[in-house]
């Protein structure tokens, strides 16, 4: 689903990664840091997709205090130590932030 943000500006937080064989707990983690993240102030929305063995998530964020609370989450923390331990070959993270942003819907998706 895509994400329903506001008129810019606000931050949007790249995750890029590639993960290691098996499920190993990942999905219900990924699941509930979900859940967690959409409760804190500042966090405006969620995008995932996963290809072959590359994933991409893109969080979205009123500002850079939100996302630095975010990445301090003690429970965020925990599951960033199991995701270097258990889940991810490789992963970057970049943090842009957003200026313009444009929508299209077609009238067969209306």
């Amino acid at each position: 689903m895509i994400a329903a943000t506001p008129a810019p500006p606000y931050f949007a937080v790249i995750f890029t990664s590639t993960r290691t064989e098996g499920d190993h707990g990942y999905a219900e983690m990924a699941g509930q840091m979900e859940e967690l993240a959409s409760t804190r102030d500042g966090f405006l929305g969620i995008e995932s997709a996963r290809a072959d063995n590359i994933g991409l998530t893109i969080s979205y964020w009123r500002d850079e205090h939100a996302i630095s609370a975010w990445k301090a989450d003690v429970e965020h923390l925990a599951a960033q130590r199991l995701g270097r331990e258990r889940w991810y070959d490789t992963y970057s993270v970049r943090v842009a932030k957003v200026e313009r942003a444009y929508d299209f819907v077609s009238a067969n998706s209306v």
